[in-house]
């Protein structure tokens, strides 16, 4: 294929959307309104606790907070969008506002693996060597290593777009998704989509599967480190703070593998929207509670700006 041209006849597509059912069509726009809701007050109200508070100034938290603002612009590439199409008859979308779209979706989603990574690393320091934690995880190192996974998934998904939307499309034009997804928009190509496929596929192999078994490695030390403990409160407390953390990486890797891991044959395109419902819309409501229902830090840091009057 001649990765050069730029011969696109499509100039929109038309996604299907959730579900092509009308009486179920306000039932889902209400439920996904508030799911959106939720999403956006929980992770921005995270985000103002951790930076409000001095004793949740601690790496951990900080890279929290950054993971409450990718899920907020994670979700906010996928719901707005999602929402006012349950109004529209043709859900149509032009070829630049899909790519667009995919793009911040990639992006956020390449980044959150990175994040994830970050977060398991931190938590390997903080149970192997709580005694240098301080100076191995200082504020600089911190910052930097944010900033690494913004840039990784940024040109991560730069790569991905390129690859997906660099072909010929000449017709059908329907996508079978509630967004722009790449696997979708590759089936609609006209020409030979292999090279691409392959350029999307490294991407993800190299930012996605590295850090799922970086966090397993991670994961792997850290359940050593805490056997070999001697008092029994003590392997308690340090499996209880890695808990949250592996809860989240389990949804997020697990339902991401279900859906772009799985073989073609009898692939479910229905059972890929549910998944993907699951990984994109309800996975960044979900993460603050993750986070914050079994977290005593957490917890106290809200009563106490509860009772500086900061909240009614």
């Amino acid at each position: 294929m001649n990765m050069g041209r730029n011969d696109t006849s499509v100039t929109v597509f038309t996604l299907q959307g959730i579900s092509d059912q009308p009486e179920l069509q306000v039932i889902i726009f209400v439920l996904f309104l508030g799911i959106y809701v939720m999403a956006l007050t929980w992770n921005v109200g995270l985000i103002i606790l951790i930076r409000s508070d001095s004793q949740l100034h601690s790496p951990m938290y900080f890279f929290l907070s950054f993971l409450s603002f990718v899920d907020i612009c994670y979700s906010s590439s996928i719901s707005p969008r999602m929402l006012s199409d349950f109004f529209l008859e043709e859900k149509t979308i032009s070829f630049l506002a899909c790519a667009t779209q995919y793009f911040f979706v990639a992006w956020m989603a390449l980044a959150e693996c990175c994040l994830l990574a970050i977060m398991a690393y931190d938590r390997y320091v903080a149970i192997y060597s709580p005694l240098r934690y301080s100076t191995i995880m200082h504020l600089p190192i911190c910052g930097k290593l944010v900033a690494g996974a913004y840039v990784a998934g940024c040109l991560g998904s730069l790569v991905q777009t390129t690859a997906g939307f660099h072909l010929h499309f000449c017709g059908p034009n329907i996508i079978n998704h509630f967004f722009c997804d790449i696997p979708q928009i590759i089936a609609l190509s006209c020409s030979n989509p292999f090279i691409n496929q392959i350029m999307v596929f490294v991407v993800a192999v190299c930012i996605g599967l590295f850090s799922f078994l970086f966090i397993l490695m991670s994961y792997v030390y850290i359940t050593v480190t805490i056997l070999k403990m001697p008092s029994a409160k003590g392997r308690a407390k340090a499996f209880n703070t890695c808990a949250s953390h592996l809860t989240a990486v389990t949804l997020f890797f697990g339902t991401a593998f279900c859906v772009y891991l799985r073989p073609n044959s009898g692939h479910s395109q229905h059972l890929d929207k549910v998944l993907s419902v699951f990984y994109a819309i309800l996975i960044p409501v979900l993460n603050p509670l993750i986070y914050s229902l079994r977290n005593k830090e957490i917890k106290d840091a809200l009563k106490r700006l509860m009772k500086k009057g900061k909240f009614p």
